[in-house]
């Protein structure tokens, strides 16, 4: 797993498993979004597994799920949303972290 940092409170990654999360919790990260939908690649961890494991390790986890190549305003108020109120540092995630990339810059957090 490859952990890239957006901002002092952000950070991303690729697509995440349930056996990562122990060492994401590890790691420190208090928050977890998944900007990923199900079923978008066969074999792709589903979402309410991943929220379950989470939340067992006192993970706060979020599900703003956002089609590759076509992020509306709505993502990003949706995000921004989201993101308001969550303890860091936050990890981001999607197939590749970069829908997660863009949906940050786009959203005004790093500012």
């Amino acid at each position: 797993m490859n952990i890239g940092q957006l901002s002092e409170r952000f950070f991303v990654t690729g697509q995440i498993t349930e056996n990562d999360l122990t060492e994401i919790a590890a790691k420190g990260f208090k928050s977890i979004v998944n900007n990923r939908p199900d079923d978008e690649s066969p074999g792709q961890p589903k979402n309410d597994d991943l929220a379950r494991v989470a939340a067992g390790l006192g993970m706060n986890y979020v599900y703003v799920p956002v089609v590759s190549g076509q992020i509306t305003r709505q993502d990003v108020e949706d995000f921004n949303r989201a993101c308001a109120d969550l303890e860091g540092p936050v990890l981001l995630f999607c197939r590749s972290g970069a829908r997660c990339t863009v949906l940050w810059q786009l959203s005004g957090q790093g500012a």
